[in-house]
């Protein structure tokens, strides 16, 4: 089981997470390109602090919107999504091509994710950006997405199916909106808990109490949840401990 974190989103003066602890926990992680988090010096550092870790590295776009932090939906057509992808893989790229190491996926970030998961379309305008400059790069995406699994299967890309160890699922799979009360889980026994029963029982539990199948390569703890660090190694123990082995997709 791979996991992830996403990782680079300080900006300027603004500092945001602990992204030396957490990069020692997870096996990938995703840094975010300057469109809602992220700006150069930050990205520059934290590709050189993932290669020093050995931890895989990939590209992680979201909408313009450094003031939402890239959580809320923006109207863009399609080909605009494409090229805005697009442009923030090439970003990425150049920071990796400096240290020496190989982009290995791309994740999308905030709305952007939500709102392909659940879209065809947007879904497609990702998977195009990112073939376009490798078919192989991994797309990551929720693991119950119809539409970023076959966009990506259409793209002649690998489609990482991903699940949550910090934010709470509703029943049909999705991830229940942050705006509701308990939809993120700060609780490290309870996140490891629940990645658990993802990697082990390929299930989880729902806000509603309903038992539903998850079934996901990659498990994401998300880098700006009160106590990440925390959460990241209770996860990662939790998994070690069920004997599940925590590596890269490269290396799976």
């Amino acid at each position: 089981m791979d996991l992830n974190a996403d990782l680079g989103e300080s900006f300027g003066r603004w500092t945001l997470g602990d992204d030396e602890r957490l990069v020692a926990q997870i096996t990938s992680a995703n840094v975010a390109c300057g469109f809602h988090a992220g700006d150069p010096d930050v990205m520059e550092r934290t590709v050189a602090l993932c290669r020093d870790a050995g931890v895989a590295v990939g590209a992680q776009p979201g909408y313009p919107d450094l003031a939402g932090f890239g959580r809320r939906p923006i109207p863009f057509s399609a080909e605009e999504v494409e090229s805005l992808v697009r442009y923030q893989i090439g970003a990425l790229e150049a920071f990796c091509r400096a240290h020496r190491i190989e982009m290995q996926h791309v994740k999308p970030h905030g709305a952007l994710y939500n709102s392909a998961a659940g879209d065809p379309v947007l879904a497609t305008a990702i998977a195009r950006a990112t073939a376009g400059f490798s078919t192989d790069l991994a797309l990551f995406g929720l693991a119950s997405s119809a539409a970023m699994g076959n966009a990506a299967a259409d793209a002649g890309l690998r489609f990482v199916p991903e699940a949550f160890a910090d934010r709470r699922y509703l029943a049909d799979g999705s991830l229940q909106p942050r705006a509701e009360p308990g939809s993120v889980i700060s609780d490290s026994d309870a996140a490891a808990a629940q990645a658990r029963s993802i990697a082990l029982e390929g299930r989880v539990t729902a806000s509603d109490g309903a038992s539903i199948a998850v079934a996901a390569e990659s498990i994401c703890c998300h880098g700006d949840t009160p106590g990440a660090v925390e959460i990241a190694t209770a996860v990662r123990r939790a998994l070690e401990e069920g004997g599940v082995s925590v590596a890269a997709v490269r290396d799976s």
